[in-house]
């Protein structure tokens, strides 16, 4: 069970979480209860970046009870736990988060952005990858921008998950932005015409919507 996949896609909200029984150390959220009739107790951290993490103690020996993670322990008692345990973090989720069509703030902002400023909504176009939107012109129905959630060795060293947009530049535009954090070739795109560029607050809003806007410009339609 995967409590970042559980709770993908939901922003917490601060009055809520200490209204359930949050308490806040720190910049943590801290939460404690026990399951399966007082025999485990559970701690669940939220972190101010919202990387969760979840701890389940055994009460009787006062060690750390992980069979619930592993996919191949599928035995009854097991089960029962993951089945508690799934329905605390629902709990949590439904009643302390509000859904995002995003994983990052700056995701969630730039989309918003662009919804406004171009009157288009993003479109999830993919079963398999329901974090992939794509953004078109509404004169003409081209990509002018894409914002997609990819494993960060996609584009670069790293194993942990993060969000890119992908935006059309003229090429000699590209060039000189490639060399610059935050900026790389395109993913899953035309190298020559597109760049990827990293949602994780490395660039201003204000920047990339500059970006953006100039990839719009390059799909209206020729006078």
């Amino acid at each position: 069970m995967n409590i970042e996949e559980l709770w993908k896609r939901c922003n917490f909200n601060d009055t809520k979480l200490k209204n359930y029984g949050f308490y806040k150390e720190k910049d943590n959220y801290i939460y404690q209860t026990n399951i399966m009739k007082n025999t485990f107790e559970v701690t669940i951290i939220i972190p101010k970046d919202q990387k969760f993490s979840i701890k389940v103690v055994d009460l009787n020996t006062n060690y750390e009870y992980t069979l619930y993670r592993i996919e191949s322990q599928t035995g009854k008692f097991v089960s029962e736990v993951r089945e508690e345990l799934t329905d605390l973090l629902t709990d949590i989720k439904e009643k302390c988060s509000e859904a995002t069509k995003f994983l990052t703030a700056q995701a969630n902002r730039i989309a918003l952005k662009i919804q406004e400023l171009y009157q288009g909504q993003p479109e999830f176009l993919w079963k398999k990858y329901p974090g992939y939107a794509i953004f078109r012109n509404n004169e003409n129905k081209k990509w002018y921008a894409a914002i997609m959630n990819i494993l960060k060795e996609k584009i670069e060293k790293g194993t942990y998950e993060v969000e890119i947009i992908d935006v059309k530049l003229n090429p000699e535009k590209i060039q000189t932005l490639l060399p610059k954090k935050g900026f790389y070739e395109a993913y899953h795109m035309n190298k020559k015409t597109w760049i990827t560029i990293l949602l994780d607050d490395t660039l201003s809003d204000e920047e990339i919507m500059s970006y953006v806007q100039e990839s719009y410009d390059l799909t209206k339609k020729k006078k």
